[in-house]
């Protein structure tokens, strides 16, 4: 009897004994769920790190913003009878040295062909690139760059003489097309030939001025670039009026400034350099009236932007008075894009998707907010 009284006790005190590293471990596990809230809570206390920019840094010591930007391509980077760089994208490198240094006229232009672009900035060669590239993900991944916004949406075409008598790329079937080297336009030819059956003889060239050239020559039969460069290109051949850009547009070619990987600070001021261009033609501020709207306007939108509320500035290492000074070395987007490739110059270019998102049509041209 009392042998089976023990065993039964025993029984018990192993269940009990259970039960107790049960609660235990329930009250472990409580305490390391309390202390993972504590840490969570902890963690959202952590200031956020300095913004300072190494890049923006070495600007400033040496007095000047070194941007790359194209060879020669009229409407976008091109040097004037006098030696002057003019352009869509030099107009942009010269609002960024506006904004950083208050001066539009300290930018040194460094002429890149294709292949050199993103080895000169990873090189510090140059502060930016303002170089009519598109934003794709294998530059980002791959080159060391990184883009800092948008500031011309375009696409890919064909440029043909009106003697082919086309209405359509579909029509170029069996022809010889002339394309650069290395680009993805050499790449968005192939896809869009062969994504619809049709042959095609690749005239490829070192580069888009030697494609230009070869195209004038008649190698080749159409020539592929983004649409903007073949507005360009055509201008410059002996009778414009004998060619054409095909209706089709085979891809998406995003052209924005690029920099260098690792300094997120300079990503920051040049991207936010380009909306604040972008918002002053949206809130109606020029190259004429800024003078007046930072005097005068009642409007918080215009008198953040202008540096007369708040201190955004100083955020990024720059004067209080940054975005009026890049809107005065050229004015807002509107009035460099219609100076440039639109309806002031020779491209004579619709704005089409580079219309503001609020316009009528509208386009996808949209600042993010000064705030």
């Amino acid at each position: 009897m009392r042998a089976g009284l023990a065993g039964g006790w025993t029984a018990t005190a192993a269940i009990v004994a259970a039960l107790l590293t049960l609660a235990a471990c329930g009250r472990g596990d409580r305490q390391a769920d309390k202390d993972a809230g504590e840490d969570v809570g902890a963690r959202t206390d952590v200031a956020a790190p300095a913004f300072a920019s190494p890049t923006l840094a070495a600007i400033k010591r040496r007095g000047r913003l070194n941007c790359g930007v194209h060879e020669g391509l009229v409407g976008f980077a091109f040097t004037d009878n006098r030696g002057q760089w003019r352009g869509f994208d030099a107009d942009f490198c010269r609002a960024l040295a506006a904004a950083v240094l208050g001066d539009a006229d300290a930018v040194r232009f460094v002429p890149l062909v294709s292949s050199q672009r993103f080895e000169a900035l990873r090189s510090g060669r140059v502060d930016v690139l303002w170089r009519s590239t598109s934003w794709t993900l294998s530059r980002e991944a791959r080159e060391g760059v990184r883009f800092a916004g948008i500031n011309y949406y375009d696409g890919q075409g064909f440029l043909v003489r009106r003697s082919l008598d086309l209405a359509s790329a579909t029509e170029l079937n069996g022809a010889r097309i002339c394309v650069q080297r290395g680009s993805t336009s050499e790449l968005n030819v192939a896809d869009w030939f062969r994504s619809r059956g049709l042959e095609y003889t690749p005239v490829v060239t070192a580069n888009e001025e030697a494609a230009r050239a070869a195209y004038g020559r008649e190698d080749c039969d159409a020539f592929s670039a983004d649409i903007s460069a073949l507005a360009a290109a055509r201008t410059t051949l002996s009778n414009p009026e004998q060619h054409a850009v095909l209706p089709d547009v085979i891809s998406k070619e995003p052209l924005g400034p690029a920099v260098k990987q690792g300094d997120d600070a300079w990503t920051s001021i040049v991207r936010w350099t380009l909306n604040a261009v972008i918002l002053a033609e949206e809130l109606g501020v020029t190259q004429d009236n800024v003078d007046q709207q930072a005097e005068d306007s009642r409007d918080p939108q215009v008198r953040r932007l202008l540096g007369v509320e708040g201190d955004f500035g100083a955020m990024m290492g720059l004067r209080r008075d940054w975005a009026k000074s890049a809107i005065e070395a050229g004015g807002n987007y509107g009035e460099i894009f219609a100076r440039n490739v639109g309806g002031d110059s020779s491209l004579d270019l619709t704005r089409g998707l580079n219309a503001q998102w609020n316009a009528t049509p509208g386009g996808l041209i949209y600042a993010l907010p000064i705030r």
